[in-house]
């Protein structure tokens, strides 16, 4: 193995990826980075050879680590920068700050980034995704964000810089996002946070919260999420084309898209990450055949998988 720089925080060789994301499955990483803080972190990356792969991670809420894991020096923020900040109608979060203290931490201030409290992860992935519901996004709150180059530059990003799109931004490869402001309006923290519990109850009647699983695995052809609104039009959802496609409920292996919410991928507790891949592909296929509508991941997958291995059919079977 490289040598690698001196640091403050914590450098693990070998880690294992698996218990790091809620699917719960994965491989190890070559290397597991827990900085201490901003300069422990600039000065890692200022110091590490540039040939690295550098894969910043959050919570894991939104990912699939392969069997085979990961090549590269995995980085992960933790309490250094986790805190929020509130100053008049701003709202700076730490990218380790969960979405949801996010959201109730500015309710209690009468700030309403409500949107927030039912999207799983931390602020660091809602703002390289464009995290959002019930028709509202992270960029539509978005003052600007201070990331940490690969080459070890602390820098603010704009809303020009990231491009905001659809579940996507044009965050550089190895960028590691350590903190985001957003501006939110003023409303009565009572009525808040009971948006908030009509979010969450929503959420719990519709969705498989009990279950292991990362969220949404597909975008919605449509282009835009859920508004969340009586007149909100499921024609173009990923839910409703793969429940014409026959998938609610197909199983592969330890996999399942849910039979609650078929745009949700589960593992049912035996799954390895070739099993939720093989599954998630072969609704994209079934789903090309029934609508010709090509279904993009919204479930981002990283890493190698275990070679030599089969790969198993439907229901486990070969």
């Amino acid at each position: 193995m490289p040598t690698m720089p001196d640091t403050r925080g914590k450098l693990t060789p070998d880690h294992p990826l698996g218990d790091l994301t809620w699917l719960r499955v994965g491989g190890a990483a070559d290397w597991l980075f827990q900085p201490a803080d901003l300069d422990d972190l600039a000065a890692f990356l200022r110091a590490l050879d540039p040939g690295i792969t550098v894969f910043p991670m959050g919570v894991g809420s939104n990912l699939i680590v392969r069997d085979g894991g990961l090549r590269a020096v995995v980085i992960r923020l933790g309490r250094g920068f986790n805190g929020i900040e509130i100053n008049g109608t701003r709202v700076t979060a730490g990218a380790a700050a969960l979405d949801a203290h996010v959201a109730r931490k500015a309710a209690d201030a009468g700030l309403d980034l409500t949107f927030l409290r039912t999207i799983p992860g931390a602020i660091g992935g809602a703002v390289r995704m464009n995290a959002g519901c019930y028709g509202t996004y992270t960029a539509d709150h978005f003052v600007e964000a201070q990331a940490v180059t690969r080459t070890g530059k602390v820098v603010t990003l704009t809303a020009s810089d990231l491009d905001f799109r659809y579940r996507q931004t044009d965050l550089p490869e190895g960028c590691v996002i350590t903190r985001a402001t957003f501006e939110a309006p003023r409303a009565a923290p009572e009525a808040l946070h009971e948006r908030m519990t009509v979010q969450l109850a929503k959420r719990d009647e519709t969705q498989p919260t009990k279950d292991r699983t990362a969220g949404s695995t597909f975008r919605n052809p449509a282009g835009f999420s859920s508004t969340g609104r009586a007149d909100d039009t499921h024609e173009l959802k990923a839910w409703k084309v793969i429940d014409e496609a026959g998938m609610r409920g197909a199983t592969r292996g330890g996999a399942q898209m849910s039979p609650k919410h078929p745009n949700f991928l589960v593992n049912t507790g035996t799954a390895s990450a070739a099993d939720l891949e093989g599954l998630g592909e072969e609704v994209r296929k079934k789903v090309f055949q029934t609508s010709g509508i090509e279904l993009h991941w919204e479930i981002m997958r990283v890493g190698e998988p275990t070679p030599d291995k089969g790969s198993q059919g439907p229901s486990g079977q070969p």
